[in-house]
């Protein structure tokens, strides 16, 4: 009976030290992925006019849009945060409001080479007023929904696009499909 309680014993030890071990290697591994996500977090940064390249161009559907595209042509992936500032022209007192109903589930991140899309809906019959403008100037989005950096300035398509009040743009989609389809 004693040898049995030994070997119970025994038993049970080494399968508290197996345990302790496997609990060991788990926080280590959790560590090491926190640790990972940390520091592939701080390698991401926020896109800018200088970390990308940014082209205009008219869609022919649906009417009355432009499609805005940013590149990434940094070396890390970047942040375009929530939507960008557009100044329709360059007396424009006030940026062109965002579509709230574009709002994407996440932040879209680029990778060097990708790009994300912004479309633009540039009047509508129901807007007021208006005019032809020449430019389009473009300031990024940070973190907390401000302006970043300077301003890139666009020629517009056919020497000009006319906009009215009722020009928006869209929050930055992943595909040029999404940031049109609204």
């Amino acid at each position: 009976m004693r040898i049995a309680t030994r070997f119970a014993s025994r038993t049970a030890a080494s399968s508290m030290v197996v345990a302790a071990a496997l609990a060991l290697v788990g926080l280590q591994a959790a560590e090491q992925t926190a640790s990972a996500a940390t520091t592939k977090a701080s390698s991401v940064v926020t896109c800018t006019t200088a970390n990308t390249k940014l082209t205009v161009t008219e869609v022919s559907r649906p009417i009355n849009h432009l499609l805005l595209k940013a590149t990434n042509t940094g070396t890390k992936p970047c942040y375009t945060y929530i939507a960008p500032f557009l100044r329709a022209g360059a007396d424009a007192q006030a940026p062109l409001p965002w579509a709230e109903e574009t709002t994407p589930q996440a932040v879209v991140t680029l990778k060097p080479g990708q790009s994300a899309y912004a479309g633009i809906t540039t009047y509508s019959p129901d807007g007021e007023g208006g005019a032809k403008e020449k430019t389009l100037g473009v300031f990024f989005t940070d973190k907390k929904g401000g302006a970043t950096d300077k301003e890139k300035t666009l020629k517009l398509p056919n020497g000009g696009v006319f906009f009215n009040s009722a020009a928006t743009v869209t929050y930055w989609q992943d595909n040029a499909a999404d940031a049109l389809s609204w």
